[in-house]
């Protein structure tokens, strides 16, 4: 009697089956995951665990951003210092920054680092107007003051290329340069 199977059939077939579990499990958890570390790392409690950030924190706490308003509310730093809109420039800006964030915070010496130069130098990087525009739908309240009316309404005519931090410089850390150096003076 023949057997019409080829040799190593059934093998090739379980070792098959076997990879493909293997894969949409290994799949699931990658996601699912993925989806827990984006939220988890989305939060103040999550940046300021980086030494460097502790100051920041503080100064943002002290802000209209760190819930310092009559509605209470609390941006995160993920709200201003990522992109807004698209979601794969989101997860690569923050890949990318997270990273940096990393290395910096291992490398810098914040005692001794110019972090009044590196804001005043840095800040267009990782401040985003898509993100400041995610909250700030209405940028010509009534009641505003002319100088800031005309600025707005140039912003928004496509008049200027400024961006909200060229004039916003320190809205989501109040006195940040004061917490700083009072940080690292302990």
């Amino acid at each position: 009697m023949s057997n019409n199977k080829a040799p190593g059939t059934m093998g090739s077939i379980k070792i098959w089956l076997l990879g493909a579990v293997f894969g949409v499990v290994g799949a699931l958890v990658v996601v699912l995951a993925s989806g827990f570390m984006v939220e988890t790392t989305n939060t103040d409690e999550f940046c300021a665990s980086c030494h460097v950030m502790e100051p920041f924190r503080a100064s943002w706490q002290a802000s209209v951003h760190g819930g310092q308003n009559p509605q209470g509310f609390q941006a995160q730093c993920v709200d201003c210092h990522l992109p807004h809109g698209n979601f794969v420039e989101y997860l690569v800006t923050k890949a990318i920054t997270g990273t940096s964030d990393v290395f910096h915070n291992l490398t810098i010496d914040g005692a001794n680092f110019d972090w009044a130069a590196n804001a005043e130098a840095n800040r267009l990087e990782f401040t985003f107007d898509s993100a400041c525009r995610s909250c700030h739908a209405e940028l010509l309240p009534k009641g505003m003051k002319r100088g800031g009316f005309l600025a707005h309404r140039d912003y928004l005519n496509g008049f200027t290329k400024k961006m909200c931090a060229e004039c916003h410089q320190h809205v989501g850390h109040k006195d940040m340069m004061e917490f700083v150096s009072a940080h690292y003076e302990k």
